[in-house]
């Protein structure tokens, strides 16, 4: 496939390029600055700009698929406002494009831990997760509640376990939906590897059209 991938120098963007450009898929890396230089055939570099949908628009235009792991930067002052301003553009130049199909890394805050109450509002959350974070939390679970009105795009939220960590790609993972994915008493957690690999399946093989999914390690 040809796919459009945004975020792609980040922590998670990063191994989603690598996952598809191991699978042979043509990959446009949108970036802010010119200069980047590819040695692969199958990887180029596009100029764009994040909080412009007619930039992003005419970015993606022609690709089969875009892949958004956008992310201001978690020390960003501006964190929340430039989260919600940056997914919002995206989203909108990514239907203007003409594109269908749009796979978002969300965040692991708007997984649920008991009936109603998702994982951002938990005082373990606010106590234990930086206070910088949190506001891109926030914004990520309202960018899935906007996505679910999402009529115009066939779009995927991928939101990753609690513990997500550089690892070992296994190639191996277990799935779930809306809830936060669990091992024994803990916090389920795998690889950004891995979970490159699961958002990869689903870009090869739809299975969440207009749904949330997780993933997580083998328990």
């Amino acid at each position: 496939m040809k796919v459009a991938l945004i975020g792609a120098t980040g922590f998670v963007g990063k191994h989603l390029q690598q996952e598809l450009l191991r699978r042979g898929h043509e990959v446009t890396a949108l970036v802010r600055k010119s200069g980047n230089v590819s040695t692969d055939s199958l990887l180029k570099f596009e100029l764009a700009d994040a909080y412009s949908a007619d930039s992003i628009a005419q970015a993606v235009r022609n690709q089969d698929a875009v892949l958004s792991a956008f992310n201001p930067g978690w020390n960003d002052p501006s964190l929340f406002d430039n989260f919600t301003r940056g997914n919002d553009s995206i989203v909108r130049g990514v239907e203007m494009s003409g594109v269908r199909r749009y796979i978002v890394i969300g965040g692991a805050g708007s997984l649920f831990v008991a009936p109603g109450v998702q994982l951002v509002d938990t005082e373990a959350f606010k106590t234990h997760v930086p206070a910088n974070i949190v506001p891109g939390a926030v914004a990520a679970r309202n960018a899935l509640s906007t996505l679910r009105d999402n009529t115009a795009l066939d779009w995927t939220f991928v939101s990753p376990p609690a513990m997500l960590e550089e690892g070992e790609r296994t190639g191996v993972y277990r799935l779930g939906r809306d809830d936060l994915l669990m091992d024994g008493d803990k916090p389920a957690g795998i690889s950004v590897a891995d979970l490159a690999v699961a958002v990869v399946d689903e870009l090869e093989q739809p299975v969440h059209i207009r749904q949330r999914f997780t993933a997580a390690r083998v328990a």
